[in-house]
């Protein structure tokens, strides 16, 4: 057992970067996690961690160990989720990356949903619109929208989100509705700078061909939420995606305008490390997405139902 104990105290602390984040990870004293971890190097006769007053650095040595450690205890966990399967129950933590706008918006009501069903599952969350490495944080899947990158991550289509160009109506009555895209160059707009190109809006014409123009830039931002309330506030024209922008459009805050235009699509997925099993939590969560979001998205429809009002 003391083994076993000194094993998650190393992982825990490597994964969560600290010894009183391993702490709070394990619920046990700080000082408990510290007494293991040095316990299991005089064990083994090597230095696992470097020290300092404020970080802890593997050394080569333990990154090897903590490789080997991390992938025992998976298969620990792996064997006693297939038991708990077997009885139809599930436990255990489900650490998940979510962009922060999507996630605030949309996956609290899938969360409590799934708790529901598996109440001894606990979920550890990550909002940011960063991609962070999923291993080295030591979480189980992100969410993320966008064509991905290649990469060693297993991915899994959820959903594909549309954009929507729109503004608020006192922009619009002040410097007039665009009739073309090409237009967008002589209006001030406000653009999302976690995108690889920010400054340039692409779209498809009624050929199908793709097209592009240079946006007159007044507004960059690393949040969609902010640059809405941007919008709604008359700074400028902005392009969305409909699970942001479809609320404001709802309440008359932002008008969707260039509508007769192909604008962008770009996909959702949930993605996850590989592993040779992946375990039935990760595995059940990620199927209860997917029919969750099977089919036209509530903000989708609700976006459909407001233009076809206003034809």
């Amino acid at each position: 057992m003391d083994r076993f104990e000194d094993l998650q105290a190393f992982v825990a602390v490597v994964e969560a970067g600290s010894f009183t984040g391993a702490a709070e990870r394990l619920g046990a004293a700080k000082s408990v996690v510290s007494r293991r971890v040095s316990g299991l190097e005089e064990r083994l006769g090597v230095q696992l961690l470097r020290r300092t007053t404020r970080t802890q650095n593997l050394t080569e040595t333990g990154r090897s160990f903590y490789e080997h450690s991390a992938r025992i205890l998976a298969d620990l966990e792996e064997a006693e989720s297939a038991v708990q399967q077997e009885h139809g129950e599930l436990r255990g933590t489900l650490r998940v990356a979510l962009p922060l706008s999507f996630g605030v918006r949309h996956m609290c009501k899938p969360i409590a949903s799934f708790s529901r069903l598996h109440p001894k599952i606990r979920f550890d969350l990550d909002l940011n619109d960063r991609r962070i490495d999923l291993v080295e944080e030591g979480m189980d899947l992100a969410i993320r929208i966008g064509h991905l990158p290649d990469s060693s991550l297993i991915a899994r289509r959820l959903f594909d989100v549309r954009n929507v160009v729109c503004a608020s109506p006192h922009y619009l009555s002040v410097h007039g509705e665009p009739r073309s895209p090409e237009e967008l160059a002589e209006h001030d707009c406000l653009v999302y700078s976690n995108l690889p190109d920010p400054d340039t809006w692409r779209w498809k014409d009624d050929q199908g061909r793709k097209q592009s123009v240079d946006v007159r830039v007044i507004m960059r931002a690393s949040n969609g939420d902010l640059l809405a309330n941007a919008a709604a506030h008359g700074l400028g024209i902005v392009i969305q995606p409909t699970f942001l922008a479809s609320e404001a459009i709802r309440r008359g805050n932002l008008v969707p305008i260039l509508e007769d235009y192909e604008w962008p699509v770009s996909p959702a997925f949930a993605v996850y490390p590989p592993t040779r099993h992946l375990s039935y939590r990760v595995r059940a969560f990620i199927d209860f997405l997917a029919e969750r979001f099977s089919g036209t998205p509530q903000w989708d429809r609700d976006c459909e139902t407001l233009s076809a009002r206003q034809t």
